[in-house]
């Protein structure tokens, strides 16, 4: 992605965090909380979020959200049925 594209990077919160905090080795609920509440201060969670989308990004915080629940974001439940309905 073209540099301009993710200028809002340089504004993020996070960028003078530890980036462990945001892609730890073995996540925990303390960490993610942590994570979470850098993200809730910045100015740009809303480029980052749907940068992460887009991008399909499968590791790390982005934007506030974990992996997990970027995927329920991208595949709403429900979307898919199982093949014996």
């Amino acid at each position: 992605m073209p540099l301009e594209e993710i200028g809002w990077l340089r504004r993020g919160a996070c960028k003078s965090s530890d980036p462990e905090l945001f892609f730890p080795l073995a996540a925990s609920p303390v960490q993610e909380a942590q994570a979470k509440a850098v993200c809730a201060t910045c100015q740009v969670l809303t480029e980052c979020r749907s940068y992460a989308l887009k991008a399909g990004e499968t590791d790390g915080i982005w934007g506030g959200l974990t992996p997990e629940e970027r995927r329920r974001t991208r595949v709403p439940a429900g979307w898919r049925k199982s093949a014996a309905s």
